[in-house]
């Protein structure tokens, strides 16, 4: 009886700490998660008129603010297909650091934005290059057809 009891709590200590290092992995799992830095830039409406374009200073002509080509992507927390391109474009902005900027608009939040540029389904993509007038697409592109977009009308490769 000794035996079985002494075998019970050793077979006890071992799934204890088991379970105690897959708690501790997936605590690390977590916390790794969570210090994952964004790289995509979210635009109120000012921000938006100090870095890209002031529309309302030029109304009737693009005059892109930027320093570097960007995308911008405008999108509804409550949007599937926004929703699912969101981990694309923060790849994408992690890919691509240093050579475009990868901004997002909540059209809920910023509705006057999103009338200005017309946006009547979403996600819609606005690509900016340098010295050149943007491009809207709509709809969540594939990770290949974006990193096809980005190089064409973005890095002119």
């Amino acid at each position: 009886m000794k035996k079985i009891r002494c075998i019970l709590a050793i077979v006890g200590v071992i799934f204890a700490s088991c379970n105690a290092q897959t708690t501790a992995n997936r605590q690390g799992v977590e916390t790794v998660e969570t210090e994952k830095a964004v790289k995509t830039i979210h635009l109120t409406k000012t921000a938006f008129l100090a870095k890209v374009a002031n529309y309302e200073a030029s109304p009737e002509e693009w005059d892109y603010l930027g320093d570097k080509p960007a995308l911008i992507d405008f999108y509804a927390d409550w949007c599937g297909p926004c929703k699912a391109i969101a981990p694309v474009l923060e790849e994408l902005a992690d890919e691509y650091d240093g050579q475009i900027y990868i901004y997002k608009i909540d059209t809920d939040a910023e509705q006057e934005l999103a009338a200005v540029f017309g946006i009547s389904s979403i996600p819609s993509l606005l690509f900016v290059p340098m010295g050149e007038n943007p491009r809207m697409t709509q709809g969540a592109l594939p990770k290949p057809q974006l990193k096809d977009a980005i190089e064409q009308l973005l890095l002119k490769k």
